[in-house]
Parts: structure tokens; C-alpha cells; sequence
């Protein structure tokens, strides 16, 4: 029962297969049996008719008995048989033996209004095919030249032609069998092996493998499957370290502002020493909310509930908002931050979402400068599109790293990320905003020398 389950679409392929060979079969025995085998029946009724108008014409100029005798001598040796009667059907010559049937086909005839033509021509069930030729002599009948052939013949090419009927017939049954096992093991057997893969990954298991050596659409499907297998795979694996890194991101500083909440109520504790532990609450709450919030930004985006409000934006007096904000936290770093506008650049983009981007890139670039280090933020026009670039002096990024650096929670240092209260999403919300506005981020660095962001969306009016 599990094989014809399995096997259903090669066998209604096979049925498919078996019907047409079917077909096309009867549709071919149709043309033989009413063309080719009527197209002999109708030559030699016509050659029949011809053989005894040519003797009836040679009789109307001598209808004696050496005439007569010399007709029927002529078709003696052939396949056809001559009589000759006189004007009341009375047999008067003949070639061969005269059987009843012949007998009872010219007793039929009428004599008194008898004219050129077929007088039997039954082949199917009567054993001859017969004419009649009157004999007219000045205008009277004096006999008849009957010519008979016998249908066994015709009878004999029909029974051929079933028989190579039904031979053709077992041979396409025959066919049939083995095209229904070859359907099965070379179109059927993968689509089961591919099904049963994608039953795998319903049921959550996304190690499958399909063989992808197939140069067809079959081919290709088991690509397409393998494709999707491997890419849920790693999404299942990006999901499981994605909520690994976000319970160890909560949980840290949870544990901060539980310790730290503890040890702020002790009683022995001075003023200067509860200030300073809350303060470190107050900092680590903040980082709290941030992450909070940057992991509700994260899914919004992930179910396309981060929306895109654009509007018409002059870059350069935007970057010198953004830059009026941050001052005062570069101030107090004393590092140096530098704005290079080309021009009045005129872009339609979401303000807020690209201000959030540039808050981010540049609170990045603060904590990892040093003290007098300078942050450069340049925009250009490139034909018409807009090019931002975030030039800091900091730390820099490993080239082995710098693949890695806009996947959501990555860090080169966790420690350094610490430190700064980074939560490792910046990055990887800044890339999704650009992207949705149609643009692309990347990054270059070196170690100890400093990381250059560059921002390009298209659509500068």
C-alpha cells in the first residue's frame, strides 16, 4: 500500500503514457482498416469490374464458343473466376469449378434488368466479391460474363492487420511497465526523497541533504530545497545565539543592579560611597533601557514594522543638528568633531531614522577615540547620490573582524563593549535603516589608526 502511495504520480504518468500509446494505436488501425484495407477492397472491385467489361467487349464482337472458350481459358490461371451465361442466366461457359455460392449469387440476379455493376460485394461475409457485364449484340442482351473474386484474401490482410494490432498493443502495455519503473526511480524516487526533506524541516530538523546533480527542473527544485534547508538552518543557529547573547546581555546588568542595589542599602555605608553605587545603577539602567529599546527596533524591523517616513531633508543643516547634540559629550572627552558639507544637498529620507544612525555611528566613534583624537563627519554629492562619511582616530577594528561588525550582537571585545555600554546592535540597526532607504553601509580599518563609515543613498534631487 506504501509502494502505490509512493509511486501514485509515476503510475498516473504511466496511465498517461499508456493511454496516448493507446490512442494512437486504434487511431493508426482506424486509417489501415478503412483506408489501406478498403483502398484494396476498392482496387480490386474496380480491377474486377475492368477484367469483365474487357471481356464482355471481346464477346459483343464474337459470341461464339471459341470466343467464349478462349475467355475462360484466360482465367483459368488466375486468381479470379469467369461465367459465362447466356441471356435467360443459363450457364453456358465457365473457368473454374462453379460452387453453390456462385450458383446462388447468379440465380439472384434478375436477368431482365441487369446492368453493368457490383452485384455482391459483401468481402466481410460473403465468400466472393462479384460484377456483372451484359452482353449486347445490335442492341440485344445475349448473355452475361460474371467475374467473381474470392474474399479470403481480404479476409486473410484483415486478420494480419488485428494480429499486428494486438502484438503492437502487448509491446506498448509492455513499454508501458517499464517506462511506469523508470518514472518511479527517475523523476518519482527524488520528488519522494524531497518531500521527505521537507518533512524534516517542518518537524524542525533542517540537517537534510539533497543530491544536486540533476540538469533539469528537478535539479534545480532540490537546489532550491537544499538552499532553504541550509538557510533555515542558519537562521535557527543565528536564533539560538541571538537569544543567548540577549539573556547574557540582560542578565548582566540585572545582576549589576541587583549587587550594586544591595550593597547601596547598607547602613554602614557614607554618602559618597551610596552616591557613587548609584550612580553606577542609574548608568546601568540607562544601558538597560537602551538595549530594550534597540531590541524593540530590531523587531519591528524583523515583522516590517519599521516604517520609512520620507520626506525632503537638507543634508548638511541635519548633520549640524546631529552634531549640536553630541558636542557637549565630545566636549567633555575633549575629543575634536569636525563637519564637511560640499554643498546645499537636497535628499527626500526619514530625518529621524537617519539621525538615529548618525547618533549611533558617532556615539561609537566617541567611546572608542582616545582623548584629542579627532571625528570627522564629511558629505558629499556623488552624481545623485549622497555620500556620508564617519572618520574617528580610534582604536580600529581587526581585519578579521570587520566582516562581522553590522551582525546583530557582534563584538570584536566583549569586555571593550562592556566597558562602553555598547549592546551590539548599533551597527546592525544603522545598516537596516540605510537599507531600507535603498542605500549601502560599509566600513574600512586598521588596528591603532582608526574606522572609516561610509554611508551612500541614492535619490539627490
Amino acid at each position: 500500500m506504501l509502494f502505490k502511495r509512493k509511486n501514485k504520480l509515476a503510475t498516473k504518468l504511466g496511465f498517461l503514457f499508456l493511454t496516448s500509446i493507446i490512442l494512437l494505436e486504434g487511431i493508426l488501425f482506424v486509417v489501415l482498416y478503412f483506408g489501406f484495407l478498403n483502398q484494396r477492397v476498392m482496387v480490386e472491385t474496380d480491377s474486377l469490374m475492368a477484367r469483365g467489361n474487357s471481356h464482355r467487349d471481346v464477346l459483343e464482337k464474337h459470341f461464339d464458343e471459341a470466343t467464349r472458350a478462349h475467355v475462360t481459358l484466360m482465367e483459368s490461371e488466375a486468381e479470379t473466376q469467369v461465367v459465362i451465361t447466356d441471356a435467360t442466366n443459363s450457364i453456358l461457359d465457365h473457368s473454374n469449378t462453379i460452387t453453390p455460392s456462385i450458383k446462388s449469387i447468379i440465380q439472384s440476379v434478375d436477368h431482365t434488368s441487369v446492368k453493368d455493376g457490383i452485384i455482391e460485394g459483401d468481402w466481410g461475409k460473403a465468400p466472393y466479391v462479384s460484377t456483372v457485364s451484359p452482353v449486347t449484340i445490335n442492341g440485344v442482351s445475349v448473355g452475361y460474363v460474371y467475374m467473381f473474386l474470392n474474399t479470403e484474401g481480404i479476409r486473410d490482410i484483415r486478420d494480419k492487420l488485428t494480429v499486428q494490432f494486438l502484438i503492437v498493443t502487448g509491446l506498448a502495455l509492455f513499454l508501458t511497465v517499464i517506462t511506469i519503473i523508470y518514472l518511479s526511480r527517475i523523476i518519482t524516487k527524488p520528488l519522494i526523497h524531497m518531500k521527505e526533506a521537507t518533512q524534516k524541516m517542518s518537524s524542525g530538523e533542517h540537517d537534510v541533504y539533497l543530491i544536486e546533480d540533476r540538469d533539469d527542473e528537478l535539479g534545480e527544485l532540490a537546489k532550491a530545497i537544499q538552499t532553504l534547508s541550509n538557510d533555515l538552518l542558519r537562521l535557527k543557529n543565528e536564533r539560538s545565539d541571538f537569544l543567548a547573547s540577549i539573556s547574557h546581555e540582560l542578565r548582566t546588568p540585572l545582576t549589576y543592579l541587583s549587587g550594586y542595589a544591595d550593597i547601596a542599602k547598607r547602613d554602614n555605608l557614607t554618602l559618597e560611597e551610596r552616591k557613587r553605587y548609584l550612580t553606577i545603577i542609574k548608568e546601568e539602567s540607562g544601558n538597560l533601557t537602551n538595549l530594550v529599546k534597540d531590541l524593540f527596533d530590531m523587531a519591528k524591523m524583523d515583522q516590517k514594522g519599521f516604517l520609512i517616513e520620507r520626506q525632503k531633508v537638507e543634508i548638511c543643516s541635519l548633520i549640524n543638528q546631529v552634531r549640536a547634540k553630541v558636542m557637549p559629550a565630545y566636549e567633555n572627552k575633549e575629543i575634536n568633531l569636525f563637519t564637511s558639507c560640499q554643498k546645499e544637498i537636497i535628499i527626500t529620507l526619514d530625518p529621524e531614522r537617519f539621525t538615529q544612525v548618525l547618533l549611533n555611528l558617532l556615539d561609537n566613534a566617541l567611546h572608542y577615540s582616545e582623548k584629542g583624537k579627532s571625528v570627522r563627519i564629511e558629505a558629499n554629492q556623488v552624481r545623485k547620490d549622497l555620500q556620508v562619511e564617519i572618520i574617528d582616530e580610534g582604536e580600529g577594528i581587526p581585519k578579521e573582524d570587520l566582516p562581522f561588525i553590522f551582525d546583530r550582537l557582534y563584538r570584536v571585545d566583549k569586555s571593550r563593549s562592556r566597558k562602553y555600554g555598547g549592546s551590539g546592535l548599533g551597527l546592525a540597526i544603522a545598516k537596516e535603516i540605510i537599507e531600507k532607504h535603498e542605500g549601502t553601509i560599509s566600513a574600512s580599518s586598521e588596528v591603532n589608526k582608526g574606522t572609516k563609515i561610509k554611508i551612500v543613498i541614492p535619490g539627490v534631487e
